[in-house]
């Protein structure tokens, strides 16, 4: 695994013409922005946060995104329990 990522670095790297060092650290802020995203969204969905909160920390968009998203998922979880 860890030679397949330094594989990886490497050629994104020499593609981007760019330190292998500042290639770690965009994958690093683009993976702590998921995670955040995740955690924001996951503490509005279950009510902890309320939506205002949510949109300002994560933005309208992927606020509306999840919850058509969960929308979609309660309904199919309905039609499955009435079908």
């Amino acid at each position: 695994m860890a030679a397949e990522i330094s594989d990886r670095v490497r050629a994104i790297a020499e593609a981007r013409g760019l330190p292998e060092s500042e290639v770690f650290e965009r994958a690093l802020e683009r993976g702590l922005e998921d995670l955040w995203d995740d955690l924001v969204l996951a503490q509005y969905l279950d009510g902890d946060l309320d939506r205002e909160d949510a949109i300002d920390r994560v933005g309208r968009t992927k606020v509306e995104r999840a919850e058509r998203e969960r929308e979609i998922v309660e309904e199919d979880v309905d039609w499955g329990l009435n079908a």
